[in-house]
């Protein structure tokens, strides 16, 4: 499976193309739309939020609540486009009117892709770049993530994501039975997160963060359990699923580093501290006794639940900015600044989420028969069985 996303942040629309879709597999623009509700929420979210209400429409590639195994085109209206159309329209300005119409930036913003895509595509005007680079991008992807979920859960497969810490206030290890327990409780969290008692906290800095007008990041996790043995390859190094989860993590925007299992924790430990035993029983098959590796051992599932992290910086974007140089006079300037966000950590979560699903969801179509959605789950369960009884 593969999508390609595309649109600006202030540009009519934002549209996700997506191939690979088992045909037969049902779906609807609900299944979409719940998950762009989820990653409009979160303490700490600006403006942007009140006035887009995300939704998301299916333009190709389903007919009445099935897919067709064809593309799947899904489009998400800008709101705020009306504000925008002369800016960021597509048909040419008169002279007379380009310079006042265009809102021309010229100060690339520390910590953002402005100058150094500037730069790259030879432009002056560098919102031309920012319109891109924007965080607005990840509705999409969390609208293709959604499709991936919805696939998911119809082979068994459950997916949920909390946060574990913001600006340095960290959650009490997360005591649920169930998955369904863990999104259940962090969805009634403004911050998504598990523990209470650092929710609070978490918002009281995200709230500080915001007086002074600075941002803070944190670090999510995503859980997935129900994933079949053998998923991804440890003969290719392209094919590692754990390498394509790292990727996709780091694809997110300012997310800068991605855990798996125990992560970097593992370098203050010993191997038998690190690596899980197998076991065996007739009615589960092989399993570990720990996870401490997250699921994942040499590019392949295990059976056991991925656990993969992502920790976000702050957003750039700041309402104290920092210095910089403007690319037309190379005089320092104060950096420009565009609405944000004092604090996305929750809303990335969802996206994690999301970019996740999407990475595990392909994993299994490329890896089985998958024209057909009901070939795909009867093979995706003979292969199970065949596992227990190996």
């Amino acid at each position: 499976m593969r999508y390609l996303t595309a649109g600006e942040s202030h540009g009519p629309q934002l549209t996700a193309l997506i191939e690979g879709l088992p045909a037969g597999m049902p779906i609807t623009e609900e299944d979409i739309n719940s998950e762009l509700e989820r990653r409009q929420k979160g303490h700490g979210r600006g403006r942007r939020m009140q006035i887009e209400k995300d939704r998301a429409f299916i333009s190709s590639g389903v007919r009445h609540g099935y897919t067709l195994g064809s593309p799947v085109a899904l489009v998400v209206e800008n709101k705020d486009w009306t504000h925008w159309t002369k800016i960021m329209g597509s048909d040419p300005l008169a002279e007379d009117e380009a310079e006042e119409v265009k809102r021309k930036i010229t100060r690339p913003r520390p910590g953002h892709a402005d100058l150094n895509g500037g730069i790259k595509y030879g432009h002056r005007d560098l919102r031309n770049v920012l319109e891109r680079s924007s965080a607005r991008e990840t509705t999409v992807r969390v609208a293709a993530g959604a499709a991936a979920k919805k696939l998911l859960s119809l082979l068994g497969i459950k997916i949920a994501s909390h946060v574990l810490e913001i600006g340095g206030i960290k959650a009490n290890p997360a005591n649920y039975k169930t998955l369904d327990e863990l999104r259940e409780k962090t969805e009634a969290s403004p911050v998504r997160c598990f523990d209470q008692e650092a929710e609070a906290k978490m918002m009281a800095a995200i709230d500080d963060a915001k007086k002074n007008g600075d941002s803070i990041g944190g670090i999510v996790e995503v859980i997935a359990e129900g994933m079949p043995v053998g998923v991804g390859s440890y003969v290719h190094y392209d094919r590692k699923l754990d390498a394509k989860l790292a990727a996709a993590m780091v694809s997110i925007n300012a997310f800068k580093g991605v855990e798996i299992g125990i992560g970097f924790e593992a370098a203050e430990k010993f191997g038998s501290e690190v690596h899980d035993e197998i076991a065996w029983n007739s009615e589960e098959g092989y399993y570990r006794k720990t996870n401490r590796l997250g699921g994942l051992e040499g590019g392949m599932t295990t059976g056991m639940p991925i656990v993969v992290r992502g920790v976000m910086k702050p957003i750039p974007t700041l309402y104290k900015p920092l210095k910089s140089v403007d690319i037309d006079t190379k005089e320092e300037f104060t950096a420009s600044i565009e609405r944000s966000d004092s604090c996305a950590v929750p809303a990335a979560a969802v996206v994690a989420e999301a970019v996740v699903a999407w990475e595990l969801a392909s994993a299994i179509v490329d890896q089985f028969p998958s024209d057909r959605f009901d070939k795909l789950a009867a093979y995706l369960e003979q292969y199970r069985q065949e596992t227990k009884e190996f």
